[in-house]
């Protein structure tokens, strides 16, 4: 009998309340609280007046009991629907996370901690356990190159749980039948692939060399000739450098990544590759190549045998001298 009057009162103070829409306000609702504490929290931010009639709209909205727990952000003065709206839905805060392609994971995690709200420290030792590569289903020998370049959003506060199941499920979801039928094609495993692929990604600088630049490596594999891939010697040394020296190179020949000193495909991969890259050893372009040299813009000479390469190194190398020259 009585239900028409409420309606009608809660849509006055919905019509007739509150100030302008004004700041923005980010608030919490943790698992688990009342409509109660809900509405106490929203008045006492300024978010919303009238707390009697706000609750009873909640529950005439059958509101009451599906408003979902997590970070959300409201405007003081804001129209009641759409609050209620949100928290029913879950609509909340979500920040993003962008990782490039051919991101080690020390370059990932500062913004993984970001994120999940963990010291580096934290998350540097986590991604680091052994364990996690057969836990996350992916080849291994860590997790280093397959959390998966993308840009993802994510609640502040997600647990890292959350963000590398998210990030491995990308990964998983890149291998369908067809992809998986071009592994046993070319005669190499997923493992091999995805690590030919981070070199690659680090190799190109174009993108439409990726499938020449793949071609290279496996033609060297297939020929047993070492990689000489000089982003494996970079990673193996912990990081980039303006030159790679040939004392350089000595000073790692006993690690697994020197493509220099050790024969085939290294352990595993030097970074995450990007769908592009993934894709150029699934497809790569057919040609005879086993060299190539880089060029100061980025792109890259191929060549067929060791005396043509000479050349080209002998031209590249004037070139860049020319450039550096002529550094301010």
């Amino acid at each position: 009998m009585n239900r028409p009057l409420i309606i009608m009162t809660v849509w006055i103070g919905i019509s007739c309340g509150g100030e302008p829409i004004g700041a923005p306000v980010q608030l919490t609702v943790p698992r688990g609280a009342s409509v109660q504490e809900v509405v106490d929290t929203l008045v006492a931010r300024g978010v919303v007046e009238r707390a009697p009639l706000f609750r009873a709209f909640v529950r005439l909205q059958r509101a009451d009991r599906t408003i979902k727990a997590g970070i959300y952000q409201f405007r003081k003065g804001e129209g009641w629907s759409g609050i209620v709206d949100a928290l029913s839905r879950g609509r909340v805060v979500t920040v993003p996370m962008t990782v490039p392609e051919g991101w080690t994971l020390a370059l990932m995690v500062p913004r993984i901690a970001g994120v999940t709200g963990l010291s580096e420290n934290t998350v540097r030792l986590s991604l680091l356990a052994d364990s996690l590569a057969e836990r996350w289903q992916v080849p291994g020998p860590g997790l280093e190159g397959y959390l998966f370049p993308d840009t993802y959003r994510f609640t502040p506060g997600t647990s890292l749980t959350v963000v590398l199941r998210t990030m491995t499920d990308r990964y998983r979801s890149f291998w369908n039948p067809e992809r998986r039928q071009s592994l046993e094609e070319i005669g190499i495993s997923e493992r091999e692939a995805v690590t030919l692929a981070s070199i690659v990604q680090a190799e190109a600088r174009h993108w439409d060399e990726m499938p020449t630049i793949a071609a290279v490596y496996l033609n060297r594999v297939r020929r047993r000739y070492p990689l000489q891939a000089d982003p494996t010697v970079l990673y193996a040394l912990g990081g980039p450098r303006e030159r790679l020296l040939f004392a350089a190179i000595d000073s790692v020949a006993d690690h697994p990544y020197n493509t220099y000193t050790q024969p085939g495909i290294p352990p595993g991969p030097i970074g995450s590759p990007g769908d592009a890259a993934l894709q150029a050893v699934l497809n790569p372009r057919e040609v005879d190549y086993l060299y190539f040299v880089a060029r100061p813009d980025g792109s890259h000479v191929f060549t067929r045998t060791l005396a043509e390469h000479n050349r080209a190194k002998a031209l590249a190398r004037l070139a860049w001298d020319s450039v550096r020259a002529g550094a301010p």
